[in-house]
């Protein structure tokens, strides 16, 4: 049991749930900080180990701890302060796009066609190998794309919660959310250590839509090609930013009509359609009786503006202080360039409010972009004022989050079969190396 808790009703949050998932996040990113960078060499390739990888493993160990273990209440808090800070990440990684834009003023063809190599990787090779695994029409829900939050929240709206296409989209998620950032940072060390793809084509690559499994893609490449950081951080978030603006459109007018009909060949040639029939009688003869895949209800926290305030405040000083451990500085203006990365973090949460069509993150990224160009009187102000602030730093309490979160999914992780999970990790890897592969055919690097 946590320290303090014992006395709350429950479901209750007290002040004691805000300090444990503050100290635990901050403490998880620290020791990730001191163990630091590790490279292994496997033959040609090679893994990189980094904070990122240990932020996420440690946390998830706390996470699933039953010793003491995190309550509902601390992951519902973790879970507030896990969107500030994946959102101070972005905020960060925009303001290092905007003084490269002049670099990447040719790249047009490039970001439109790792978008197609999204849809490509996706359904024309992920697609096949679900079908003939017989997961049914889980497997349209499982490859149209790599299943974020808004694609979670339209299935829902389109098949219904018991609907295996529902079943497909959420396991994918659900993988993604627990498992995504490491799998994707693992995934691009291993790719940009062969040299076979250009780091900056792989950078094209991580737009994925997910701020974090970027951020994990963004580390281990920076590791790999120290010299080309910068750009690889920019370039990345830029394809995210295209990403997040067009591909839950073209996910949902081009990629799922193509999966839908491509299920069907697909299901001739593997012999599946019996499969096909047997899911379509479950739905329509006995909903009632098919299993939901689902996650914990945790607690909600009731947000007031102090708390709202507090939260603002633990994100932005927890990145603080992580960001002077792993770079032995800390500076006035360093507190100052959180604080305005903060302000635009409200600025877009309110935006994404106000235009709920639009995730706050594709707002975040924009303002960040735009406030550091370099024709904006603000842009040199901002460059003045963060080179201090790693971006990798200051992304790993959030990463630690997503950890401490994870006993909250045990439940629904334990129902998923070792296909479903296959076949995401397949969509994953064939997502990032199709939209990277298209992206290396028109830069030519």
């Amino acid at each position: 049991m946590e320290p303090g808790a014992g006395t709350a009703a429950p479901g209750q949050i007290t002040r004691a749930h805000w300090v444990t998932a503050t100290v635990l996040s901050t403490a998880v990113s620290a020791i990730a900080v001191l163990i630091g960078e590790h490279k292994f060499d496997i033959g040609p390739a090679a893994i990189a180990l980094f904070p990122i990888v240990w932020a996420v493993l440690i946390g998830a160990i706390v996470g699933v701890q039953r010793w003491r273990p995190v309550s509902g209440a601390t992951r519902s808090v973790a879970g507030v302060l896990l969107e500030i800070s994946i959102l101070l990440f972005l905020a960060k990684l925009g303001t290092e796009i905007g003084p490269t834009l002049a670099k990447f003023q040719n790249l047009g063809p490039a970001i439109v066609l790792q978008e197609v190599g999204h849809i490509f990787g996706t359904v024309v090779i992920a697609l096949p190998v679900a079908v003939a695994l017989g997961i049914g029409r889980a497997s349209i829900g499982a490859t149209w794309s790599i299943d974020r939050e808004s694609y979670l929240a339209f299935a829902i709206e389109r098949f219904g919660v018991r609907s295996p296409e529902y079943r497909g989209v959420f396991s994918v998620w659900l993988i993604g959310t627990v498992f995504g950032a490491l799998y994707v940072s693992l995934l691009a060390g291993f790719t940009g250590s062969l040299g076979i793809l250009s780091p900056l084509a792989l950078a094209l690559g991580l737009g994925l839509g997910s701020g974090s499994m970027m951020l994990g893609g963004v580390g281990a490449l920076s590791l790999l090609y120290p010299e080309q950081a910068a750009e690889i951080a920019a370039l990345a978030a830029l394809s995210n930013l295209v990403t997040n603006i067009v591909g839950f459109y073209s996910g949902v007018f081009l990629a799922l009509p193509l999966c839908r009909r491509l299920y069907a060949f697909w299901s001739r040639f593997f012999g599946r359609d019996d499969e096909g029939r047997r899911h379509r009688a479950q739905r329509t003869s006995a909903p009632a009786e098919q299993e939901v895949l689902a996650v914990a209800e945790d607690p909600k926290v009731r947000m007031t503006p102090w708390s709202r305030l507090l939260s603002y405040v633990i994100v932005g000083v927890a990145g603080l202080l992580v960001n002077a451990l792993g770079t032995w500085s800390l500076a006035v203006e360093d507190a100052i360039g959180i604080a305005v990365l903060l302000v635009i973090v409200r600025v877009a949460i309110a935006l994404g409010k106000l235009l709920p069509a639009i995730p706050s993150s594709v707002f975040v990224l924009g303002i960040g972009t735009l406030l550091s160009a370099g024709f904006l009187p603000t842009g040199a102000w901002l460059t003045d004022l963060l080179p201090n602030l790693e971006v990798m730093l200051i992304g790993l309490p959030g990463l630690a989050l997503i950890g401490l979160t994870l006993g909250r999914d045990v439940q629904a992780l334990r129902q998923l079969s070792w296909k479903i999970v296959l076949v995401a990790l397949l969509t994953y890897t064939s997502s990032f190396l199709a939209a990277a592969a298209l992206g290396q055919s028109v830069l030519h690097l």
